[in-house]
């Protein structure tokens, strides 16, 4: 919670679900990205969030952008950011937002399979691709590995072949997952990935980036490590496998810029106990489907706190409003909360910067999405 965002909710009162986000703490973050890893090139991954005065402000930082859609695209162009700017970062892409994208200018797309290399080829002809590697996940609080990436092998005869198709064999990609909270990953990941660039530039393949994604974490409830820390792994590890001759390093974050500069304002619909069960539940005006996806299997675990912090705490299960049984965020997450909450306070979820606006559902249950302020 920053000073401007406890301002704003303490003279405001804005109505309840809502997201208050600080501008100027995300600035902070982005800079602190910038001077940890100064040799990479910061993509801002816009799903994390992209409001526009989020795009606006990091337009005016010099930031470059990961878009996972046209309209994200749209929204980046619209916002001053120029197309070389761009990457279309999502391997699953239709063959008409390809013709869009690069019919507006963008000219860095992803891909990971042989049938999106030719689509690339056939919509986009002689754009730079980068072909994704599916590498381990672990330590990340939210796994990416299984839907995105190829091997090692098979992303070497895409790479190969990506120059006969007339593309620009451009890097190699990879993801150690969202919220990592291992520094070691990245030091496994770029081994991995390095040996495939050695590789095929030795076969004559002219490579000349490696996008090391993101994953950089957010602080909820757990300690996690500093981005200097990811930043001194990341720089041991490429200087390691590449010495002198670095390539042009890309880095996508998204959390790690927008997660800790926003809070969620939510207010208790109901507390309440079920006969002498001393678990209470407590019931938000947002939920699972209101924007807190990310607690699907209770894998991100938000810092709550409240007016009666302080007071006695007794063990919670904390649900949303919705009138469906898989609108829980947390049973065995082990949330104690205060005895004396009771339906009409209001929370705060810390830390809720990320991802809550763009997976808040449009209307489940009739309940609108939730507001969003930029202070």
């Amino acid at each position: 919670m920053t000073p401007k965002i406890a301002r704003f909710l303490m003279q405001t009162q804005p109505a309840t679900p809502c997201l208050v986000l600080d501008l100027d703490r995300m600035a902070a973050n982005y800079a602190a990205l910038r001077h940890a890893l100064p040799l990479a090139r910061i993509y801002y991954a816009v799903k994390a969030n992209p409001a526009a005065p989020v795009l606006d402000r990091l337009v005016s930082l010099g930031s470059s952008f990961d878009a996972a859609g046209i309209e994200e695209i749209d929204a980046c162009l619209a916002a001053g950011a120029r197309p070389e700017a761009i990457s279309f970062g999502n391997t699953i892409k239709k063959s008409t937002a390809i013709a869009r994208a690069h019919a507006a200018g963008v000219s860095l797309f992803a891909f990971d399979s042989d049938e999106e290399l030719e689509k690339l080829a056939v919509h986009a002809p002689g754009a730079r691709v980068y072909c994704r590697i599916r590498v381990e996940n672990d330590g990340a609080d939210w796994p990416l590995s299984r839907k995105f990436g190829t091997t090692i092998e098979h992303a070497g005869a895409l790479m190969r072949r990506a120059g006969t198709l007339g593309l620009d064999p451009f890097g190699l990609s990879f993801h150690v997952g969202s919220q990592q909270t291992t520094t070691a990953a990245y030091d496994v990941a770029i081994g991995k990935v390095a040996m495939l660039f050695t590789d095929l530039t030795e076969a004559g393949v002219k490579l000349r980036m490696m996008n090391l994604g993101g994953g950089f974490p957010t602080r909820y409830r757990e300690p996690v490590p500093e981005i200097e820390d990811f930043a001194t792994a990341i720089m041991g590890a490429m200087t390691r496998h590449f010495g002198n001759n670095l390539p042009e390093m890309v880095i996508e974050p998204g959390r790690s810029v927008v997660g800790d500069a926003g809070v969620v304002s939510a207010e208790v619909v109901l507390a309440s106990r079920r006969g002498d069960d001393a678990v209470r539940w407590v019931y938000l005006d947002i939920g699972r489907f209101g924007g807190l996806a990310e607690t699907e299997g209770e894998s991100i675990r938000y810092r709550i706190t409240t007016d009666h912090d302080g007071s006695p705490t007794g063990p919670v299960a904390i649900a949303g409003p919705t009138c469906d049984g898989a609108d829980i965020m947390y049973e065995r997450a082990n949330y104690h909360l205060p005895l004396a909450l009771t339906a009409g306070d209001r929370v705060t979820l810390l830390a809720a910067g990320a991802y809550v606006t763009s997976y808040a559902s449009q209307g489940f249950n009739g309940f609108a999405p939730l507001a969003e302020h930029y202070v």
